[in-house]
């Protein structure tokens, strides 16, 4: 098959260089298959703050990307030739499919999805790693309680806002914190929370004190540093703690631990974290339940979808600055790709 890759590889570790600077785009033609692989045309590829961990050459919960090689993302796509018992032309496939228009794969590294379900893109958000991620850490490690007072951080956020709503509709009070009077308007308007801070003009510890002043039953950690401080100082007595992101400390070169840390200790305070790599073998419950939250909507997934793959440095510096708005998702441009 006569089919050209456009590809986003990443040609070295960032180091102290900006980000933007290490991505290259190149042009190869589509390998041939060998007996067990299929080719894909990706539609739709995904812009996760996993990816900030990729590039670096530190300890991770999975192997870096190595210099010069494809940048790793979810994606979605149709296969378009198959050499594979168990994978059809006309399927279609979501994993790790990486930052380019098609690619060739093993089919045991792949997963198919049902798309007259939903549609393709959605398997990167609401019911993909974005929602298994939030079904998992709220629900299995969380279990949120009718009238316990729950705090999501990043709650604007892909994870946060799909967390949060979780929360909620199993009857706990959830206060969401996030950057700006928009996405706090979000939070409480569209979501239904009962109460949003301001990270950006609100003083954090005093507005916890007082939408909880009986303290916090729960709190789901999506960025780290001074707001998990924060958080720590107000917990109940074994109160818990999700651990699901720390996107605060992801660019810095020492992370920054938690200074309340004896409050663990002096509060019976228990703190879990967690990767998708525990849940693997456990999806097919995360996408029975959120596809029911999906359908009859009482659960909300807002993605932001770019354009083109050459949007992906744009993307990537969007979603370290927190600038989107939903899921950051690229459709892939097939036309100029």
């Amino acid at each position: 098959m006569d089919t050209k890759i456009t590809q986003i590889r990443m040609s070295d570790y960032p180091g102290n260089r900006a980000p933007r600077e290490i991505w290259q785009t190149t042009h190869d033609a589509l390998p041939e298959l060998r007996d067990g692989q299929v080719a894909a045309r990706i539609d739709f590829v995904s812009i996760d703050p996993g990816m900030t961990g990729w590039i670096t050459d530190k300890r991770g919960y999975m192997p870096p990307v190595r210099a010069g090689s494809v940048m790793r993302a979810f994606g979605v796509g149709e296969i378009i030739e198959s050499r594979s018992d168990n994978l059809a032309v006309g399927d279609w496939i979501t994993g790790f499919l990486g930052v380019r228009s098609h690619g060739v794969f093993n089919d045991k590294d792949v997963r198919p999805i049902a798309v007259e379900m939903a549609p393709p893109e959605l398997f990167l958000s609401g019911l993909g790693m974005t929602g298994y991620t939030a079904y998992f850490g709220m629900m299995d490690i969380g279990r949120p309680q009718p009238d316990e007072t729950v705090v999501v951080s990043a709650a604007a956020g892909a994870v946060g806002s799909m967390a949060a709503q979780l929360a909620k509709n199993a009857g706990a009070r959830v206060i969401g914190i996030a950057g700006g009077a928009e996405k706090c308007r979000y939070l409480t308007e569209t979501l239904k929370l009962d109460a949003a801070i301001d990270y950006k003009s609100e003083n954090i510890g005093a507005r916890l004190d007082d939408l909880a002043p009986n303290h916090i039953d729960l709190y789901y950690d999506n960025v780290g540093g001074d707001i998990l401080d924060l958080a720590l100082e107000r917990m109940k007595y074994r109160g818990r703690i999700v651990v699901c992101g720390a996107i605060s400390q992801y660019d810095k070169e020492t992370p920054q631990g938690p200074a309340n840390y004896l409050q663990i200790v002096m509060q019976s305070i228990k703190m879990q974290g967690f990767t998708m790599r525990d849940y693997m073998h456990r999806v097919p419950e995360a996408v029975q339940e959120l596809s029911v939250g999906l359908k009859d909507g009482s659960l909300i997934c807002r993605q932001h979808i770019l354009q083109g793959l050459d949007s992906f440095p744009d993307g990537f510096e969007m979603l370290l600055a927190g600038a989107n708005e939903g899921k950051l998702l690229i459709r892939v441009d097939h036309q100029s790709a």
